[in-house]
């Protein structure tokens, strides 16, 4: 794949996620690798403007901005240690999805329960501890829970990451996270509805049914 190519499929995704409400504003980034480099977004970019020529490409080891005229992502390390450290990992997406992210600043993990949701994703998709955005604490803390089992990860007080073997799976994958996430918080409401007015957890249970179609 050339450099080119790479840099469309980035902006493509970019498309989709925003449209799926995904990426707000310029929060949110994405990577796909091709052996040791990769095609990540910019830094502080209007999703739904974005052009093939904004996006950097890397090398995955040194982080060296081999194309492109700005900056990259501050959130690059993050997917570039995913691709270092997952070597059949060919995409890597971070959001800020709302349901999934609510569950981050929960601090729970995330059980994967269908068939799909094992398969793609494994058993759960846990939360990584805190780490200021765009620093190496957040790669180190990342670092520390990667798994070889476990393809998406809750950034503590943040969003998600999760990686896969094609944008497309990717893209896929966070919306199984979606899913999942506004099934588990349902449960729990459900199961403590208690006392609670039958309309306001009507309400609740509502608003929470959009995110579990995908």
């Amino acid at each position: 794949m050339s450099n080119y190519e790479m840099k469309k499929e980035v902006v493509e995704a970019c498309h989709v996620l925003s449209g799926m409400g995904y990426l707000a504003g310029i929060g949110g980034n994405l990577a796909i690798r091709v052996a040791d480099r990769m095609a990540v977004t910019p830094s502080a970019a209007d999703y739904f403007s974005m052009k093939p020529d904004d996006i950097c490409i890397m090398d995955i080891h040194s982080l060296e901005v081999l194309e492109g005229d700005r900056s990259p992502s501050v959130e690059s390390g993050l997917h570039a240690l995913f691709f270092r450290k997952r070597p059949e990992i060919k995409a890597s997406v971070h959001t800020h999805q709302p349901v999934a992210s609510a569950m981050a600043l929960l601090n729970r993990n995330i059980p994967m329960l269908s068939g799909e949701e094992q398969r793609e994703l494994g058993e759960k998709v846990p939360v990584v501890g805190y780490g200021p955005s765009g620093t190496g604490m957040l790669v180190n803390a990342l670092k520390k829970k990667l798994s070889p089992h476990l393809n998406g990860y809750l950034l503590r007080n943040h969003g998600i990451i999760c990686g896969a073997r094609s944008m497309d799976q990717a893209i896929r994958n966070v919306r199984l996270i979606e899913k999942a996430a506004a099934r588990y918080i349902a449960e729990a409401i459900t199961s403590n509805r208690g006392s609670r007015p039958v309309a306001t957890v009507d309400q609740a249970l509502a608003s929470l049914a959009e995110y579990q179609q995908i």
